[in-house]
């Protein structure tokens, strides 16, 4: 469980903070929320003080109970510190260590990991002086969620929207994870299906959502990574964080890869790639005639293959879904791909395989395996990477 510290301040996307807090807490977070007297006007205190179960702080000096100086141990307490929204205001006092209020005073009294999400009018925004001020908050190591562009509450269009709740909520999830163990290492992941066209209207697809590997680029950001990950179609949203790269067809994400593996610490490739492709493309739409069509197809390249072949100080992971047999044609690809590990998962085994938002894995390694019982995709992707760093270190624990 992690200590989360919310300040809101005084602006129309102070309402977006109830939102986040109730994920926040619906996600286990313990949640703390200090307001502005301005954000008093958008939201009442008692809305917080429902959604997180713990009193509103508004007042640098109002009497303790229990003899605390609230600015001073609320700061103490919390493993991140997140302003939702941050005005103009509050960036300048923090950019020039005022504390005047009690958020400002709480703030610069805080020794954890700080999020500040700036929402305003977007010429406040785009101001010289605003901009000068959040490069002094990056430089002084604050994290800076960028605002989204869009249409204002005031009526201007631009830049100034507070972000969409979901990225400030995986921006709030990364900051809670202390140390950083992939700080400075490159991950490469691929994710979701391929799709191999046999005319203008139809395809060759499998079952995959891409639930996997964007919890494996979500994962390897929170632990300090940068992350490029490359995505089938998909229906899932970008992770925040992590560059995006699509691709379609198999021979898509081939290219992909050769141009990027020899810049990755780390190759993870997750997504379900289409062991064959239809000779010939035709150029309209195949019409109805017999009752039986036959479809020549050619085999696609093994791109993990290649990657085994290829690899020099990577640390490459692939995955292998059966429906029989598992553990002998997992180690069997181990083998032929040269993989560092392979995270076998048998299809018909109940909470595992497309889809879902669980998985059950084992973890095959030249030397050994681990069978992992039944847990989400996110707990998996933690356990994958933190195996993954084990493998770079020499078989230690991160």
């Amino acid at each position: 469980m992690k200590k989360i510290l919310i300040g809101v301040t005084g602006g129309i996307a102070a309402y977006k903070a109830c939102d986040l807090v109730s994920r926040l807490v619906k996600n286990g977070d313990e949640v703390k929320v200090i307001m502005t007297d301005n954000a008093c006007r958008f939201v009442q205190p008692a809305t917080f003080e429902a959604l997180c179960h713990h009193p509103v702080y508004t007042d640098t000096f109002a009497t303790s109970l229990d003899g605390e100086i609230h600015h001073i141990s609320l700061g103490a307490w919390a493993d991140v510190f997140a302003i939702v929204p941050a005005t103009a205001n509050i960036i300048a006092k923090l950019a020039h260590g005022l504390a005047d209020d009690m958020l400002s005073s709480t703030m610069l009294a805080a020794t954890c990991a700080k999020v500040i999400a700036p929402a305003m009018n977007t010429h406040m925004f785009e101001n010289p002086a605003t901009q000068r001020n959040l490069a002094i908050l990056r430089n002084d190591g604050m994290q800076i969620v960028e605002p989204a562009s869009g249409h204002l509450a005031c009526g201007d269009v631009g830049k100034g929207k507070l972000p969409d709740v979901e990225d400030l909520f995986e921006a709030v999830q990364a900051a809670a994870v202390w140390p950083k163990p992939l700080q400075g290492k490159r991950v490469l992941i691929s994710a979701g299906p391929t799709q191999e066209a046999i005319d203008p209207v139809r395809y060759l697809t499998n079952h995959s959502s891409g639930k996997m590997g964007y919890a494996l680029a979500r994962q390897a950001y929170r632990l300090g990574a940068e992350v490029t990950l490359l995505s089938g179609p998909s229906a899932l949203r970008a992770p925040y964080g992590v560059t995006v790269l699509p691709f379609v067809s198999a021979n898509d994400l081939f290219c992909l890869v050769k141009d990027r593996m020899d810049q990755a610490d780390y190759i993870i490739m997750s997504a379900a790639v289409g062991d064959y492709r239809a000779s010939e493309i035709a150029p309209n739409k195949i019409k109805k005639h017999d009752e039986q069509m036959c479809l020549t197809l050619v085999k696609n390249p093994d791109i993990l293959q290649y990657i085994g072949e290829h690899r020099h100080q990577q640390i490459v992971c692939g995955f292998a879904m059966e429906t029989e047999h598992l553990l002998e044609n997992a180690k069997a690809k181990l083998a032929k791909k040269n993989c560092h590990m392979i995270v076998a998962n048998h299809l018909k085994q109940a909470g595992a395989g497309f889809q879902t938002d669980t998985n059950v894995a084992t973890l095959i390694q030249p030397d050994e395996q681990k069978a992992l019982p039944l847990m989400s995709k996110d707990e998996l992707a933690q356990t994958i990477l933190l195996e993954m760093m084990k493998i770079e270190n020499g078989g230690q624990a991160c």
